[in-house]
């Protein structure tokens, strides 16, 4: 994950989007309040998409710790968060800005939105991780894959193999089943966008997509209503109805269906296709202009550390990135990394994303 989602991807992350997972630090803060001017305040701002979480005594060590609160803004989507964080830059919300991706890095990195900082233990990171090496505005927090995901018990009674491809997608066999994201609002949906072009080329993207329209794909504004409405693969797409039994979502969402199910399945309800997956990295950045730069620094270097790396598959359902760092075994029988995602170097992303949204709009949503 993550990805974000991760996400959103979050990732975004499945358990969040169903209301599951509490957000211990929102709110949180002191006397000193996280406007404060200078070094000095005790509060630490950071600005989110919503599908940020940390276990409560994770979080409480760190605050001891450093002698920093944190508080936490939410932003809606990750496409929405890192729009809004561009726009306000000058007088940024807080002081760390966490959940931008290789989807939308270089628009963040191009606008002057962080400032350097090499992270302590950064050299404990992947190094295919680091997609801003050198330079240091950016530092990764997790990885993830967004993939189509199934609705099994869907499958089964129509007795219909699910799709295992992009490819397969497109088949009348599948018409009028997949939910996605709006590229334009939401990092899940433009990894998506991307996965499909870094799969049928600058030339194919496009045809592609004609015929995935002709399908009956549906688009909605962001994850938590594709996944959580629309999606009947879901436990909230089970309450509410839903009758569209694939969704863009991460390789991630299944072992969160397992952990947070009530009453707890002895396995996945919901699968992956494969062979339509996108790999996505998060990254943390210190905002340009933040009141609070030391306490910025503090939360990063924790954000990377090996306490937040391990706590952080099961609040926001993306993988570490961390070396060493381990993971739940719920992810390894239900939600292990795509074997083979696909990729797209953050230069080709930044020439031709905009571009790509532009032609995405008009084809899909006219």
């Amino acid at each position: 994950m993550h990805i974000t989602v991760r996400h959103t991807r979050t990732l975004v992350a499945a358990a969040v989007g169903l209301g599951l997972v509490t957000l211990s630090a929102c709110g949180s803060s002191d006397d000193n309040g996280g406007g404060d001017s200078g070094g000095g305040s005790k509060t630490v701002t950071l600005v989110s998409h919503n599908s940020w979480a940390v276990s409560k005594n994770v979080l409480a060590d760190f605050e001891k710790r450093s002698g920093y609160k944190v508080k936490v803004l939410e932003d809606g989507d990750a496409g929405q968060a890192v729009n809004k964080a561009v726009l306000t830059k000058d007088n940024p919300q807080g002081d760390v800005f966490f959940g931008v991706d290789n989807t939308l890095l270089s628009r963040a990195l191009d606008n002057g939105l962080f400032q350097p900082y090499e992270a302590a233990g950064l050299d404990q990171v992947g190094a295919a991780y680091q997609l801003d090496r050198g330079k240091h505005r950016v530092t990764p927090v997790d990885h993830g894959d967004i993939c189509v995901n199934y609705d099994k018990k869907y499958f089964a009674d129509h007795q219909l193999a699910p799709p295992a491809t992009f490819d397969d997608l497109v088949k009348p066999a599948y018409k009028n089943l997949l939910v996605t994201e709006n590229v334009s609002t939401s990092s899940p949906g433009l990894g998506f966008l991307l996965g499909t072009a870094a799969r049928y080329g600058d030339d194919g993207w496009q045809d592609y997509w004609k015929k995935l329209k002709a399908n009956g794909v549906k688009v909605v504004d962001g994850w938590e209503q594709a996944y959580n409405e629309e999606f009947s693969g879901s436990a909230g797409g089970r309450k509410a109805g839903a009758d569209r039994p694939l969704v863009v979502s991460y390789a991630s969402s299944p072992p969160a269906e397992v952990i947070y199910g009530d009453p707890k399945p002895t396995t996945a309800p919901t699968g992956v296709a494969n062979g339509t997956c996108f790999r996505q990295v998060e990254f943390a950045g210190l905002l340009s202009n933040a009141k609070n730069g030391e306490g910025g620094k503090a939360l990063i270097d924790f954000m990377v550390s090996k306490e937040f790396q391990e706590d952080m598959p099961l609040n926001m359902f993306v993988y570490p990135v961390l070396n060493g760092a381990a993971v739940p075994a719920e992810f390894s029988a239900y939600g292990p990394p795509a074997k083979d995602p696909e990729t797209m170097a953050p230069a080709k992303i930044a020439a031709d994303r905009d571009q790509w949204v532009s032609t995405w709009t008009s084809l899909v949503l006219k």
